[in-house]
């Protein structure tokens, strides 16, 4: 954890009250994480610490904009970071996490490193699903998915048709004009048809 030095807090020798703390994240700090998730983005940290008798209150607040890629087209996106965490740090025999937000440190070292909460932060702030704004998904990509994609009988799924429109008629055309050959069906299929 060298190289996120600058993220160490020393709690043992901070002073009594609240203590700020201004970080900015940038492409050297998600090449250090070295994590698949995010590899790059631009977020800002503010950070309040307050010592209390028996614990620490750590309040952040992270905002930015970070590049992940389309769960549509695949091609990179950018997605607005806009968070507030809390955790609570104590002292004590070992390491461990009581819960989502209380963390104890062994009191021997005093110290804790903030990068990787950070990251978890960043992540955790993802939307589940992250997909361009309508129109700007990768025109080929979205071509190949509407080619490719599998119909139901009732298409009661409203996310495809949310996607279908975002499909617009000329990449529909390209697609068309792209591959002639797809009109050809198989004539065991067309007499499969008739039986409908």
């Amino acid at each position: 954890m060298a190289k996120f030095s600058q993220f160490k807090i020393d709690l043992k020798n901070l002073p009594e009250g609240i203590n700020e703390y201004a970080y900015q994240l940038d492409k050297k700090f998600f090449d250090a994480i070295d994590h698949e998730m995010v590899r790059k983005g631009n977020i800002s940290v503010e950070l309040t610490v307050r010592k209390t008798i028996n614990a620490f209150e750590f309040n952040f607040h992270l905002s930015g904009s970070i590049q992940i890629p389309c769960d549509r087209c695949l091609d990179e996106m950018n997605q607005e970071i806009d968070t507030n965490n809390r955790l609570i740090v104590k002292l004590g025999e070992e390491y461990f996490e009581e819960s989502d937000e209380i963390v104890v440190i062994p009191a021997d070292e005093g110290e804790i490193n903030i990068a990787w909460y950070l990251y978890e932060f960043i992540v955790l702030d993802i939307p589940i699903k992250h997909v361009h704004e309508l129109g700007k998904c990768n025109k080929v990509m979205t071509s190949k998915y509407r080619k490719h994609k599998a119909v139901s009988s009732t298409q009661d799924e409203e996310d495809d048709d949310e996607f279908d429109d975002e499909i617009i008629d000329e990449d529909i055309d390209d697609v068309s004009k792209e591959d002639d050959s797809s009109k050809d069906t198989d004539p065991r299929w067309d007499a499969l048809k008739q039986l409908i």
